[in-house]
Order: structure tokens, then sequence, then C-alpha cells
């Protein structure tokens, strides 16, 4: 029963990484799920403590997660239109693979700003400031994940 609870756990690090990248799956929740997930295991390898702290971190995540690519537009002067331009721009740009994902936040911040405020240099600061907003998000995600994932492999060895 134990291999069961380590496969379905190792997919949901699976896709809690690929959900750091898309924004329609929620990648640190997923991550922390595999641990949960490990807990049904014969022996429980985390105390209830670290459970609860991580619980924690990836609650503080997720909600910065939606904060940051806002406070970053809004401290570049710009509005709600260069955060929606972001998150459509990273569906878009993700078909076009890795290149896609950078360009695309960027591309449809600048596009949802410039629609809004019909001037290139305004537009342009909005974007950078959602684009770098994203950017920190989604590292923020990244470092938890890769946290998550040593925890994960080290409660197997």
């Amino acid at each position: 029963m134990d291999v069961l609870w380590l496969v379905i756990g190792a997919v949901l690090l699976v896709a809690g990484w690929i959900g750091c990248l898309l924004p329609l799956l929620p990648g640190p929740p997923l991550a922390y799920a595999a641990l949960l997930v490990l807990q049904l295991r014969e022996e429980t390898p985390f105390s209830l403590s670290f459970m609860l702290l991580w619980l924690l971190i990836v609650l503080i995540v997720t909600a910065l997660d939606y904060f940051i690519p806002i406070y970053g537009t809004q401290r570049f002067g710009g509005s709600k239109y260069g955060v929606w331009g972001c998150t459509l721009g990273l569906l878009a740009g993700f078909w076009l693979g890795p290149l896609g994902i950078i360009i695309g936040p960027f591309a449809g911040a600048f596009i949802g700003e410039w629609l809004a405020v019909q001037k290139a240099d305004n537009a342009f600061r909005a974007a950078l400031g959602s684009f770098l907003g994203f950017l920190a998000g989604t590292f923020l995600k990244l470092v938890v994940c890769g946290i998550i994932t040593y925890y994960f492999i080290e409660s197997i060895w």
C-alpha cells in the first residue's frame, strides 16, 4: 500500500511543479497534497507541527500569488487590465513553449494596459510591473515546491 501512496504523491508533486507555471493549477497546494498523501503510509514521515507549518506557508504563498502581480502593476502605474492581460498572455504563451511563457505575460499586460490607457509609455511601465510581479510570484511558488520536493524525497529515503 505504501507504494500506491508514493505514486499518488509523486503525481501530485509533478502536478504542483506544473501548477507553478500554469495559473489554472494551484502549484504549492498540489505539492502540499503530496506531503499529505505520504502521511497515509504505515509510518508517518512528518510531525503534526511540520504539516501545520507547511500548510500555513502554502496558504500564504497562494494568497501572495494573487496579490504580487496586482501590486507590481499598481506600483508601476497600471490597472486591472494589465493584470488580466498578463494572465491571458501567460495562457496564450503556454502553447508557444518556454519562450512563450516568458514573453506571453509581458505582451498580454502591455496589450491590456494599452487598450485601457491608449498610451504606449504608460502601458509599457504597467506591463513591466505586472510582468515583474508575475515573475516574483512564480519564483516564490517554485521555491516552495522545491523545498516540498526535498522533504518528499528525504522522507522516501
